[in-house]
């Protein structure tokens, strides 16, 4: 993140500029993105959230509060039909955004696309993200008819650089449910005009409707030759070592069967009264396994976002000062200089059967040494979490100390059954 009026390192190194021009809510492109860099030859640069809790340790109320202010767009735009929405948001990302934003409208369904291909779940539909490091996309819910009607589908997602990804959602869902509405919501938006047109396109095509909102919209400046001055910087220090290694406990959580883990089989409206009151309940047995003292980074795996932040918001509402973030499948690189966002990297096998590495980022309080409590599902509770190279080999090498919550995923076959009434 940026110091004072410093400029970002990425800007003053090779000219990536994030550029402002203007806002419903008087947030700021710079406010929201940092540039980060990343070796990929199709798209070399990263827009790093300071709002959204995935590379940067955040304040959980900041992130609520994102996702709310851009909730408040989608209602102010769709009118008396926002509570009818049905809102998607996109794995990995937006998977917790795509929440905040659903939980403000009080929306009907919220849904995430997942990577995760779950037994039995069956897979209703699927798109593909092209920049992307891991382009699939399923959609896995309980049930086709919980996007069997028709009201709006509101799209989320942290970032909007060019909206193909959101027109190829949308074309894929208006194959098997036709609306004649969409909204493409995202923390920012940076579409050129020709992008702009090329959305407009889609739509008459479709014969529907396709608006986007942001918190902010602006310009991102690729300077000539990003990728391969990227490509040509000395290999980043991932996994940092200490004199010391710190140290690992475990705790399973409590969390009811029949209430949705977060939104990857479908999250009703009618789910929120017990969603909140198992996340009072699960926040409890957090705070007593953390015990007092020390500050608090919630570390959330991947997909599972929501939960992880409602537990953040909840542990700060009780006065433990707390971050939250969430491990990634985005490589970027990592350089420890001031005004760049990417301080400090691990890299680490995949906790699931999965031959790509996974990523976590600064991972660490900004003054004193913290906790790390690390919020996962059971599926991802593995031999290979615990194995030399894993997650926690690197971070307890690293001196972090490790609390390891696991929640017990949704199976989607219960959770059918106690909304079919069975």
């Amino acid at each position: 993140m940026t110091a004072g009026l410093q400029s970002p390192w990425a800007t003053e190194q090779f000219g990536l500029e994030l550029q402002h021009f203007d806002s419903a809510t008087g947030d700021t492109v710079p406010d929201l993105v940092v540039p980060g860099l990343r070796r990929n030859p199709r798209r070399a640069h990263l827009l790093v959230s300071t709002v959204l809790g995935k590379h940067i340790p955040t304040d959980p109320a900041a992130v609520i509060g994102a996702g709310d202010r851009l909730g408040d767009l989608v209602a102010d735009l769709l009118g008396s039909a926002a509570h009818d929405t049905v809102v998607l948001g996109f794995a990995e990302t937006a998977t917790g955004l795509g929440h905040c934003v659903a939980s403000r409208l009080r929306a009907r369904c919220y849904l995430h696309s997942t990577r995760r291909d779950v037994p039995g779940a069956g897979t209703f539909a699927g798109f593909e993200e092209g920049h992307s490091h891991a382009t699939s996309h399923l959609l896995q819910p309980t049930s086709p008819e919980l996007f069997a009607n028709d009201a709006p589908l509101v799209l989320v997602d942290d970032e909007i650089s060019t909206g193909a990804t959101a027109v190829d959602a949308i074309r894929s869902l208006h194959r098997h449910h036709p609306r004649a509405r969409y909204v493409v919501a995202s923390l920012v938006d940076m579409r050129t005009a020709d992008h702009r047109r090329a959305v407009d396109e889609a739509a008459a095509e479709l014969g529907a409707r396709i608006d986007h909102v942001s918190l902010a919209a602006g310009h991102t400046i690729l300077p000539d030759g990003l990728v391969e001055r990227v490509a040509a910087l000395p290999d980043p220090d991932m996994n940092p070592v200490a004199s010391q290694r710190g140290s690992v406990e475990f705790v399973t959580l409590p969390w009811p069967a029949t209430v949705p883990d977060g939104g990857r089989h479908g999250f009703l409206r009618t789910d929120t009264v017990a969603f909140d009151a198992a996340i009072e309940h699960t926040t409890e047995a957090v705070a007593t396994a953390l015990g007092p003292g020390r500050p608090v980074v919630v570390v959330g795996h991947e997909e599972l976002m929501y939960l992880p932040l409602r537990i953040a918001d909840a542990l700060a509402r009780r006065g433990i000062p707390t971050r939250f973030q969430t491990t990634t499948r985005s490589p970027a690189y990592v350089r420890d200089v001031p005004c760049y966002p990417l301080r400090r990297g691990f890299t680490f096998i995949a906790p699931e059967p999965d031959d790509v590495p996974r990523y976590l980022y600064n991972a660490r309080w900004p003054e004193e040494r913290a906790r790390l409590l690390l919020v996962l599902d059971d599926p991802a509770d593995t031999d290979r979490l615990r194995a030399d190279g894993g997650l926690l080999d690197v971070l307890t090498a690293a001196g972090e100390d490790v609390v390891v919550a696991v929640v017990p995923a949704t199976d989607p076959s219960v959770l059918r059954a106690a909304r079919e009434g069975r």
